[in-house]
């Protein structure tokens, strides 16, 4: 295993440094199918994965894998269009090192979203859920291995790794665009496969309300240094035991797509009122 560094994050920095001065204030994931939220942001400089120093590269469809700089709502953004996932391969350091390079160049916010299938019978795919609170069942955590004090407390709280203030705002924004934002429990597992009608089961037994792949490491690291956090998903398939179906890559995207303009407007809503 090859741990992450202060250092790594030093040459991340550096690299990007040489092709954008934006100090931003504002760090935002787009997750699987949302890449069109980029669309918003009046970008002033774009930088593939591939030009950041130990960057990793995105392999899954609809993950572009570029950072934007410039802005959204009046507020200096940077936005990963394209996340990384340790089903590809990556450690949960390497999945998160992007998160300390964000907080590294400024940002002290995070908006991250996702896409995820739906526990609950009484929601439907194309719904918004503000994320309440998390369950990893990664089987793994990006603190594992040696400790940096300079990235924050080697056991760091995470009684409310969602910021309740940001929730709420998301909440009033959303109510005035007359979108429905549910609010719930996001449980992150490995995969690439997805869960079985068993695995669903526990998972609804557990307290989750929706289930992904993602989210769960950026957010701890995120909260580590000190981010304010905003978590929104899209459920983009019902994954209800009882009444199963079978879901495809192809279903999931498209439903995303559906339901990304809702996800862009409540992004910039909240971003304006920041």
């Amino acid at each position: 295993m090859t741990w992450m560094s202060p250092a790594d994050v030093t040459r991340a920095v550096d690299s990007i440094r040489q092709r954008s001065a934006v100090v931003p204030d504002i760090a935002i994931i787009l997750g699987t199918g949302l890449g069109g939220l980029a669309q918003a942001i009046e970008v002033e400089t774009a930088i593939a994965y591939e030009a950041i120093a130990g960057f990793p590269t995105s392999t899954v469809e609809s993950h572009s894998g570029r950072l934007l700089f410039g802005t959204l709502g009046g507020k200096r953004v940077v936005a990963m269009q394209g996340r990384f996932h340790r089903y590809e391969g990556y450690s949960l350091q390497q999945v998160t090192l992007p998160v300390r390079v964000m907080h590294a160049l400024g940002a002290r916010t995070l908006v991250v979203s996702n896409a995820c299938g739906g526990i609950r019978a009484d929601w439907a795919p194309g719904d918004l859920m503000a994320i309440a609170d998390h369950i990893n069942l990664l089987g793994d955590n990006p603190l594992v291995g040696p400790h940096h004090a300079e990235w924050g407390a080697r056991f760091p709280d995470m009684s409310a790794p969602y910021d309740a203030e940001l929730r709420a705002l998301a909440a009033d924004v959303a109510a005035g665009q007359g979108t429905t934002l549910r609010s719930g429990v996001y449980a992150a597992v490995m995969g690439p496969n997805l869960e079985t009608r068993a695995e669903y089961v526990m998972l609804r037994t557990m307290g989750a309300d929706v289930v992904g792949m993602s989210t769960v490491p950026e957010v701890i690291v995120a909260r580590q240094q000190g981010m304010r956090v905003l978590g929104i998903s899209i459920i983009t398939d019902a994954c209800v035991p009882e009444t199963l179906e079978e879901a495809s890559l192809e279903k999931i995207l498209a439903v995303a797509a559906v339901a990304e303009p809702k996800l862009t407007a409540l992004v910039r809503g909240v971003v304006e009122r920041l």
